[in-house]
């Protein structure tokens, strides 16, 4: 508790101390290391006031998991079990060393996580994990006995593995936009100090004083060449950070994973109360046979739901299906597919293509567009391509189980959800589109929401009457 003081604290006076450390003197010395050792003596106390503090228990009675906690103001937190979503215990490099877990209980009431223990053993986590995701109020596992909790974890095998190749397999062909983005970022921020250094210096910042033509085609070439391999080093690294040693087991019908090289982190997933599942797949994942299972449960909040997906990178075909029949008890088929109408495809040429580059041609001045024409045929194909794709690949499929939408130019994801977890539905219509007979449809769920556009009104209404009386007749627990 007080390692955690210091780092919240810490992270709070950082710009402070920034300050302080480059206007520093004789002075501010003794002055900053007296104001150092009053600060980690108030962290010592307050670490072991909230350490005092700081209780939790189930109340068996009215089964309900109680968190008591506050330095001077205490506050009380009581959750339902019967609402308990997840159960996360992690175990950051600090607590590592320290040999402490955090166990994280989420609900779907709010946007963040309802009850946090940070400094609790294993044993103790792993017991009261099984406990608080137990359907019925009687306990199978004995908190106050770690030690019989660890023989219980222990004995359970996985069955899923993701070894360190395909890892390495999916490092190199995922998440390519998203590294870039952050490289460009980093190297745009440089270059404009450098920048405003050299005009600020005696040197010109010229460069075309000083390198050729030729130099300076083979250094972009160079530069190029580095970055793409500054992309995929980044993603791979990334990629085997996070999600090292990651395994699956069973436990009592649910998926128990548990991965991490420096901050290791272990969550269990419960059937019945999965919301959206993703399986995608680019080209090269296709090719080295690895995909991406995304699971999505009940949570609150569109930003908490986007972030607390739980990802599985890196299994195959065969893994896929091993999950795929423990969440859903059977492989997901696709039924009828609908298609959207090519007035989406239109629609999103003229947003993406025609609007943008018009503006473009008439903000910039001539002289300066003539030195730039050809990013106009540039990106009009490599656009094109990707909306193309996009449509083609953009697909609703509706089975007697299942509802699964297809969508992605490159990384092809399915979104695959039951209807009898659909919590509202939701169609419109523009218009004008009722001579097209085409319309738009919203499919709510607990874990995010599934949308289809520009499809067969009429059809879509007919599946959305069908879910409905699905919902109002289906007794399945899946909060």
């Amino acid at each position: 508790m007080f390692a955690h003081t210091v780092q919240e604290w810490g992270r709070a006076l950082f710009p402070m101390l920034i300050v302080l450390a480059v206007n520093l003197n004789n002075k501010k010395i003794i002055v900053g290391l007296m104001t150092i050792a009053i600060f980690l003596v108030i962290a010592i106390v307050v670490g072991w006031l909230r350490y005092r503090n700081f209780t939790f228990w189930i109340d068996e009675e009215n089964e309900e998991f109680v968190i008591t906690e506050g330095i001077l103001n205490k506050s009380k937190t009581v959750i339902q079990l019967g609402k308990i979503q997840q159960v996360n215990i992690g175990q950051s490099l600090l607590q590592r060393i320290i040999g402490v877990y955090a166990l994280d209980v989420d609900t779907a009431g709010s946007n963040k996580k309802e009850g946090k223990i940070r400094a609790i053993s294993h044993g103790l986590a792993l017991a009261l994990k099984e406990r608080l995701l137990e359907n019925s109020g009687k306990i199978k596992s004995d908190v106050s006995n770690p030690e019989a909790s660890e023989t219980l974890d222990a004995s359970e095998k996985p069955f899923i593995n993701i070894s360190f190749f395909s890892l390495f397999k999916y490092g190199i062909t995922s998440n390519y936009l998203r590294t870039l983005g952050v490289i460009l970022a980093f190297f745009a921020t440089v270059y404009e100090n450098v920048h405003r250094f050299m005009e600020s210096s005696k040197y010109e910042a010229n460069i075309d004083n000083y390198v050729g033509e030729s130099l300076a085609l083979k250094t972009g070439m160079i530069l190029v060449g580095m970055l793409l391999l500054a992309i995929l080093v980044i993603n791979v690294l990334r990629v085997i950070i996070r999600y090292y040693g990651f395994r699956i087991a069973r436990q009592k019908g649910s998926l128990l994973l548990s991965f991490g090289l420096i901050n290791t982190k272990s969550t269990i997933i419960k059937p019945e109360k999965v919301q959206i599942t993703t399986v995608s797949q680019n080209y090269f994942q296709k090719k080295l046979d690895i995909l991406e299972l995304r699971i999505r449960q009940a949570t609150g909040g569109e930003e908490e739901k986007k972030r607390s997906a739980i990802e599985i990178p890196g299994c195959d075909a065969r893994e896929r299906d091993s999950i795929l029949k423990l969440l859903f008890k059977s492989i997901p088929e696709k039924g009828v597919m609908l298609q959207p109408n090519y007035r989406k495809l239109v629609f999103s040429i003229f947003l993406s293509i025609v609007l943008p580059l018009g503006i473009a041609y008439m903000a910039i001045p001539s002289d300066v567009l003539s030195d730039f024409l050809w990013v106009f045929p540039l990106w009009t194909i490599l656009r094109g391509l990707m909306l193309y794709f996009g449509f083609r690949n953009y697909r609703l499929f509706i089975h007697d189980k299942f509802i699964i939408k297809q969508s992605g130019a490159w990384d092809i994801a399915n979104q695959i959800i039951e209807p009898e977890k659909i919590q509202a539905l939701s169609v419109s219509q523009l218009f004008w589109h009722k001579s097209a007979d085409i319309g738009y449809l919203t499919i709510y769920t607990a874990g995010g929401n599934l949308s289809f556009q520009l499809g067969d009104y009429t059809v879509i209404k007919g599946y959305v009457n069908k879910w409905l009386y699905e919902m109002e007749t289906s007794d399945s627990n899946w909060m």
